[in-house]
């Protein structure tokens, strides 16, 4: 089969690269961060598939597409259809939820809308439409000679319509009226003034062969008068009636409460049909105290957070209204549908639609999500947690010939969880679809069919194919950096000894989210690692329980009085630090150098040469941001777009500043021969050359070289920047800040995007901070960063409702020997422990 064949790659470090990645096959491009993995993977591979689909449109098609320019490459051959799925930060829209992106909400709404039994809200009575001859079918079903007594409310306005009516009813077989509680013959007269309604009644009628016809002329003008409800009395032998309650709509016949036509948009909280109407279907509403600001407020008291309107909840199949259904774990939800049964037509409609619900449950199962609600928005997911719900809805689509290209998608997972994830994408690849796989995770790698390994280095230094072919082959080739790692001539090492004190900080009665009242002591001047299978409670006890109660404590000095969780040991803390994986800017305008804090220096410093101070240069004019010294016909981007029409926009460097973003004045300023301009343009490395005598600039530069940055230019826009770039950054930003006294750091996943090598500088800073007397608590599931850590707690033992509990806690070796840890089951071969029951 002919292979996917790249030739001459030159996008951003790329050093005109050849390589023919095997169709059909699971590839995952690895190497050290920064050496154009995604480079590859994604702005070469994807963006000319897109490239090319785009422009198979008809033009009238492509104009309203976001359409990109060809990618620096001189050819490629044997490309399929691209997908992608990056562990970008999920939809920002609280009306985004897990259920709606992956559409089991519409299937599940639709279910609702054909076989759902609406309920009377007053008095809880099932409703069924029911039509004429039902009611007749009903009727004869009673037992031979029963006798009946039909009745049905009439409205009437004027005496001349009453007398109408009567004489229509007379016709239809009717023989009585009622009108306020007094019966009258239909041949008598009747009372002087009739109100607006009375009941009409048929007795005498019995049950026996030839009633049908008449019983259906009967319903039939009865149900002409603009009422449906039938109220048809059965007869007993102790004289009494036994009554039966039928009608036309969706109308309670007790009551009177009834529904509109049930469609799918009716049990949608985004629509009007079916949103609350207190809180506009998003479950909070607003609160303004005198002198506060808005905030909203959790728990609509109309809906009690459900989003939806009470006749949407009056709904159920099984007992269960839509908002209880879609408040369900995937877990939950998979169990009730794999038991859900209908009889019947309803049977016949259910069945597509809940195949298709069952098979995107399954499917959310398998890859390790099976904890999370089904109405859990998707602002609050995790870039793992989100990337793998789009996962989900690929493989749901059951596609085949597609060129699929994943993100780190091992990316949040424990490593119990990357199994069943491998398994999953193998089952992708056995669709004959080509799946490629940017991965530092080295079970993942060794899984893979085929690897491409770039290097050696990072920016500059990397853009190069160390290594290609099987996981055995790249394993015993000397110049890849990953080969040394899986073949263990590489590895991070144990430390020789754990560090232990007697200061701790404990958390009392945390019961945020899934978390099981949970009380825990972390000890203090130490690195402490959280872990657990995905789901298991890691973020809800540190971002959500630990962090808030710490925060507010630190910030008045004094414990909040009555804090639930409660909290002892904040007083030996100085101050709070949480670097967690959101971006650190969405515009171009923000890069490296803005966000560490050396854009201010440097401007300062340009300002202060012999030249700019002749002219009155101003800080301010070395700010590409700004009017002044900012190349005014580009606005500072270095760029110009050219709008194409039904052609992708072309961006060209700026005629007038050759894409270095400043006016020319500005750029004459020179320090040690270099502009503004070029100085942004300069890595770390290069920067640290040239800078290297400047206090306020150097130690920002080395903080970014210890943490494997030095390849990272300083004016690089903020939104090329990867995950694991971003998360360095600001760590980098901490710790060129003024440390003053007891800081506890609290991060989310640090090693995201990180190769192992990486992995060792940061291990080296974060040891550093531990020994310069502060604290270290990180969330984590990879086990070589946790196998250094001195504490570990293990929460478990599974996710979501199964979860928020504390399995094993001590030293890594102490959750090692705990049989019912996950964690601990996969320390055990990274401490040497293979031997250990």
């Amino acid at each position: 089969m002919e292979p996917i064949s790249i030739r001459g790659a030159r996008q951003h470090n790329l050093k005109n690269i050849s390589v023919d990645i095997p169709r059909n096959k699971l590839v995952v491009i690895t190497g050290v961060s920064g050496s154009g993995k995604s480079s590859l993977a994604f702005d070469v591979l994807y963006a000319e598939g897109r490239r090319r689909y785009i422009e198979s449109l008809s033009a009238y098609a492509r104009q309203f597409l976001d359409q990109r320019a060809k990618p620096e490459v001189d050819a490629i051959s044997g490309l399929s259809p691209a997908v992608a799925i990056e562990p970008r930060a999920p939809s920002s829209s609280p009306r985004s939820t897990v259920g709606t992106v992956t559409e089991i909400a519409d299937y599940v709404r639709l279910l609702y809308a054909r076989v759902g039994t609406p309920c009377c809200l007053p008095c809880g009575r099932p409703l069924t439409r029911h039509s004429v001859p039902q009611i007749v079918d009903r009727v004869l079903a009673f037992s031979e000679g029963s006798r009946l007594q039909i009745m049905a409310p009439v409205r009437v306005a004027t005496r001349e319509q009453c007398d109408r009516a009567v004489q229509e009813l007379r016709t239809a077989g009717f023989v009585r009226v009622r009108i306020a509680g007094q019966v009258y013959e239909l041949g008598d007269p009747l009372p002087a003034r009739v109100p607006a309604e009375f009941d009409l009644i048929v007795d005498r009628l019995i049950v026996k062969s030839g009633i049908a016809r008449r019983l259906a002329d009967s319903l039939e003008t009865t149900l002409g008068y603009g009422h449906d409800v039938v109220k048809i009395g059965q007869a007993r032998p102790d004289g009494a009636y036994h009554e039966h309650l039928f009608t036309q709509s969706l109308r309670c016949p007790v009551c009177g409460f009834g529904y509109p036509e049930l469609t799918p948009a009716f049990f949608s909280p985004n629509s009007p049909e079916g949103a609350c109407p207190e809180c506009d279907g998003l479950g909070t509403t607003s609160a303004k105290a005198a002198g506060s600001e808005e905030t909203l407020q959790p728990g609509c008291p109309a809906c009690g957070g459900m989003r939806l309107r009470a006749e949407s909840r009056g709904v159920r199949i099984q007992d269960r209204d839509i908002a209880q259904l879609t408040g369900l774990s995937i877990a939950e939800a998979l169990d009730f549908f794999r038991r859900l049964s209908f009889s019947g037509q309803a049977a016949e409609i259910a069945a597509p639609l809940c195949h298709a619900i069952r098979t995107r449950l399954q499917v959310l199962s398998d890859i390790g999500l099976e904890y999370l609600r089904l109405d859990r928005p998707l602002p609050t997911l995790s870039g793992g947690e989100a990337g793998r719900v789009r996962l989900s809805t690929q493989l749901g689509a059951g596609l085949s010939g597609i060129l699929y290209i994943l993100d780190e998608p091992s990316v949040g997972l424990h490593p119990r969880d990357t199994a069943r994830l491998l398994a999953v994408l193998r089952q992708l690849r056995d669709k004959d679809n080509s799946v490629l796989v940017v991965e530092h995770d080295p079970d993942t790698i060794r899984a893979a069919d085929y690897i491409i390994d770039l290097g050696p280095g990072a920016g500059e230094g990397g853009g190069e194919v160390l290594a290609v072919g099987t996981p055995h082959a790249v394993q015993h080739r000397t110049g890849s950096m990953t080969g040394r790692y899986l073949r263990g001539e590489f590895s991070i090492p144990v430390p020789a000894q754990r560090r232990k004190t007697d200061q701790f900080l404990t958390l009392g009665g945390a019961t945020v989210h899934n978390l099981k009242n949970l009380t825990v002591s972390f000890p203090l001047g130490t690195l402490s690692c959280v872990t657990g299978v995905s789901g298991s409670g890691k973020s809800s006890l540190v971002l959500d329980a630990l962090a808030p109660v710490l925060s507010r404590a630190l910030a008045v000095r004094a414990a909040p009085p009555g804090a639930t969780p409660s909290l002892d040991g904040w007083q030996l803390i100085d101050r709070l630090v949480q670097i967690d994986q959101t971006p650190i800017s969405r515009t171009p305008h923000s890069n490296p150098a803005t966000y560490v804090g050396l854009f201010n220096p440097l401007r300062q410093l340009f300002a202060q040469l012999p030249e700019a101070r002749v002219r009155g240069y101003g800080p301010e004019r070395f700010s590409f941001n700004v009017k002044g010294g900012r190349c005014e016909a580009c606005l500072g981007s270095g760029m110009v777009g050219v709008d194409m029409h039904f052609l992708p926009d072309v961006y060209v460097e700026c005629e007038l500043c050759r894409g270095l973003r400043y006016n020319r004045e500005t750029l004459e300023v020179r320090f040690r021969g270099l502009s503004i301009a070029e100085v942004l343009n300069l890595s770390v490395a290069q920067a640290l050359e040239v800078l290297l005598e400047l206090p306020k600039i150097r130690p920002r530069l080395e903080t970014l070289r210890s943490l494997g940055l030095d390849y990272m230019r300083l004016g690089q826009p903020a939104p090329s920047l990867s995950g694991g770039e971003a998360q360095r950054l600001k760590l980098a930003r901490e710790l060129s800040r003024r440390a003053t006294g007891h800081t506890l750091y609290l991060m989310d996943e640090p090693t995201t995007g990180l190769h192992l090598a990486d992995i060792q500088r940061l291990l080296k800073v974060l040891n550093l901070l531990v020994e310069a007397g502060h604290t270290v608590l990180v969330i984590e599931h990879n086990p070589d960063l946790i196998k250094t850590a001195d504490f570990v707690l293990d929460l478990g033992p599974e996710g979501g409702q199964r979860g928020g509990q504390v399995v094993a806690s001590g030293t890594p070796e102490d959750v090692a020997r705990v049989e019912g840890s996950h964690t601990g089951r996969f320390l055990k071969p990274r401490l040497g422990m293979q031997g250990v029951d």
